[in-house]
């Protein structure tokens, strides 16, 4: 029933820039905190930015800070992630989750997931 479906992702040059995009349905997504996560491969997944509308609260982890930004439109019930300033460092499969987490960058606090879109940086 709770769908999300990501998109957006691609290959830029470092310094570039990103627009992921998550849709949603199937539930009320002012109930729930939205996350984006990535993970790499041979790294676990980490948190990346949070967003809860009913507070309208945000988070971001310390390497995005500055550089991404994380938004909703309400009207098509999505959730954005502008990625600026990239580094190839950041480049990981990107995952956008929902759920009510009690920390909001741990993966096991989520009960929804999407099914990725890749993000790669090159140098």
């Amino acid at each position: 029933q709770v769908q999300l479906v990501e998109s957006g992702g691609g290959s830029v040059q470092a310094g570039g820039s990103l627009r992921l995009a998550c849709a949603s349905s199937g539930y009320s997504y002012r109930r729930y905190w939205m996350t984006w996560f990535r993970q790499a491969p041979g790294k676990e997944r980490e948190g990346v930015a949070v967003i809860y509308s009913g507070g309208g609260t945000t988070y971001y982890a310390d390497s995005v800070k500055g550089r991404f930004t994380i938004s909703q439109d309400n009207a098509k019930n999505t959730v954005y992630l502008q990625m600026n300033s990239l580094k190839p460092e950041d480049t990981a499969m990107y995952y956008c989750a929902a759920g009510y987490p009690v920390v909001w960058s741990r993966p096991d606090d989520y009960k929804y997931w999407g099914q990725g879109t890749q993000v790669t940086v090159s140098s």
